[in-house]
C-alpha cells in the first residue's frame, strides 16, 4: 500500500481503523474526530451563511415509509431491515423522506418558501464486502444532506445558491475547478415525462445560468428526478464526483407535502437534494490523498504543536495552550519529556501544520517562536498569537494542494 494512500495515512496520522467485527464501519480516533468536526464545522458555517437550518432525524424509521417513497423497492438490497415485534423497520440510506416529513409536519404557506432543510445525517448502506475501500466505500457514513423546498421559479436561483456554496467550500478545502455533468431520466422512474422534461430543463438552464456548459449522462438520473453532479481533481489527476443537486417533482407529492398558494389554493413543493460533499468519510479519505497528509490549516486534526524549551516554561506553556484554545484553535502539547528536536520530528511526522516553540526568553517576553509550515519563524505576542493562527487558517487551503490553474 502507498504511503499515501489514505488508510496508511489513517494510521499514521493516529486518525481511525476498522474492526473486523464491524466492517465497513470505521472507528474515529480523537485525532480523526478532531478532523471530522473540523470538516463539518466549515461546512456548517457555510450552510447556515446560505439560509439552511440544520436539523436532526431519526436512523432507524419504518419500511413502510420507505415503501411510500419509492427507496424500498430501487434500495432493499442495499437497506439494513430490523425486525422487531411490532412492525419492521430499516436503517436509513439517506435522510430524503425524513426532511419531507419536516415539512409537512404543517401546512405551509408559498410565503415560507424557499424552506432549507440541512443535517449531517447518519445513514447506512448494505455494501458488499468486495465493494468496500478504506474511507471511499463505507457501511457507515455521514451525509451533508440538504433540501430546499421551493416553487418552479426558485428553482434557477436556489442552484446559483448551491454552485456558490460548493465553490466556496472546495476553495477552501484546495481543490480548484470541478466539471459538471447533467444525469437525466434513467429507465426505471417515477413522474411522466412532462415533469421530467421541465425537471431537466429547469436544470440545465440553471447550470449555464451560472457558466457552466454540463456534459450529458443520459439515463444516469435518480429514480425520482435528474441531477447535475459535481466532480473534482485531485494533485494527481484523479476525478471524484462528490457534491450534487437534484430536482425532484416526484417525492414530495408521493410523501403528501403541500403548501397553500397565492391562489389559496394546495400546490406540492419542488424539492432539491443536495450536498457538497457527498459522504463525509470519503471526503476525509480524498482529502488525506488530495494533500498527501498535509492539510489545510483551518481542518488539521492539530493545528498548532506547543513545545517549551524546558519544564521550567510549563507554566507559561499552559497559558499560551489556554489562550489559544479559548479561541478555538486546536492545540497539541509537547511537554519537554524529549530533546526538542526529538518532539519537532515527532509533530512533523504527525503533520501539525504549525510549530509554537517557548523558552525562557518567549516567557519574560510573554510570546512564542512561531514556526510556519515554510519553515520560516516569526516572534509572535501571547496577546496576537490567537489571531495570527486564525489569520494563516483563513489563507490556508493546504500544502498538498495543486494551484487552481493546474487542476
Amino acid at each position: 500500500m502507498d504511503e499515501f494512500d489514505h488508510r496508511s495515512l489513517g494510521a499514521r496520522l493516529r486518525l481511525y481503523h476498522f474492526e473486523e467485527d464491524a466492517p465497513g464501519m470505521p472507528f474515529w480516533h480523537p485525532r480523526g474526530h478532531a478532523l471530522y468536526r473540523a470538516l463539518e464545522d466549515l461546512v456548517r458555517g457555510r450552510m447556515r451563511a446560505h439560509g439552511f437550518a440544520e436539523v436532526r432525524t431519526p436512523q432507524l424509521l419504518p419500511r413502510a415509509l420507505w415503501e411510500r417513497s419509492g427507496h424500498w423497492g430501487k434500495f432493499r438490497a442495499n437497506m439494513f431491515a430490523v425486525e422487531d415485534s411490532e412492525r419492521p423497520m430499516a436503517l436509513k440510506p439517506m435522510s430524503c423522506p425524513c426532511h419531507v416529513a419536516l415539512f409537512g409536519r404543517h401546512l405551509r404557506s408559498w410565503r415560507e418558501l424557499p424552506l432549507r432543510y440541512a443535517e449531517f445525517g447518519a445513514c447506512h448502506r448494505n455494501e458488499p464486502s468486495g465493494a468496500m475501500h478504506g474511507l471511499m466505500r463505507t457501511r457507515a457514513f455521514v451525509q451533508d444532506d440538504a433540501h430546499v423546498f421551493c416553487r418552479p421559479d426558485d428553482v434557477a436561483g436556489e442552484v446559483a445558491r448551491f454552485f456558490a456554496l460548493l465553490r466556496g467550500i472546495y476553495d477552501v478545502l484546495g481543490f480548484g475547478a470541478v466539471s459538471v455533468a447533467l444525469s437525466t431520466r434513467p429507465a426505471e422512474r417515477f413522474g411522466d415525462d412532462a415533469a421530467w422534461d421541465a425537471a431537466e430543463t429547469a436544470l440545465l438552464d440553471a447550470a449555464r445560468a451560472c457558466g457552466h456548459e454540463p456534459a450529458i449522462q443520459a439515463g444516469e438520473g435518480a429514480f425520482y428526478g435528474p441531477k447535475l453532479e459535481f466532480a473534482l481533481r485531485d494533485r494527481l489527476g484523479r476525478s471524484w464526483q462528490c457534491g450534487t443537486v437534484q430536482l425532484d417533482y416526484v417525492l414530495p407529492g408521493r410523501l403528501g407535502a403541500a403548501y397553500v398558494g397565492p391562489d389559496s389554493a394546495r400546490a406540492v413543493p419542488v424539492m432539491i437534494h443536495h450536498a457538497v460533499l457527498g459522504s463525509m468519510e470519503r471526503m476525509i479519505g480524498i482529502l488525506l490523498e488530495h494533500h498527501a497528509g498535509d492539510l489545510p490549516l483551518r481542518i488539521a486534526p492539530d493545528q498548532v504543536a506547543l513545545m517549551p524549551l524546558s519544564r521550567e516554561q510549563d507554566d507559561y506553556a499552559g497559558q499560551v495552550a489556554t489562550a489559544l484554545a479559548d479561541a478555538g484553535i486546536r492545540v497539541l502539547p509537547m511537554p519537554a519529556d524529549e530533546s526538542l528536536s526529538r518532539r519537532i520530528v515527532e509533530a512533523r511526522a504527525l503533520m501539525v501544520p504549525l510549530h509554537a516553540v517557548v523558552g525562557r526568553r518567549e516567557a519574560a517576553a510573554r510570546s512564542a517562536m512561531l514556526t510556519l509550515r515554510d519553515g520560516s519563524r516569526a516572534e509572535v505576542a501571547l496577546a496576537d498569537l490567537p489571531a495570527r493562527v486564525a489569520a494563516l487558517a483563513a489563507a490556508d487551503a493546504g500544502a498538498g494542494a495543486p494551484p487552481a490553474a493546474a487542476a
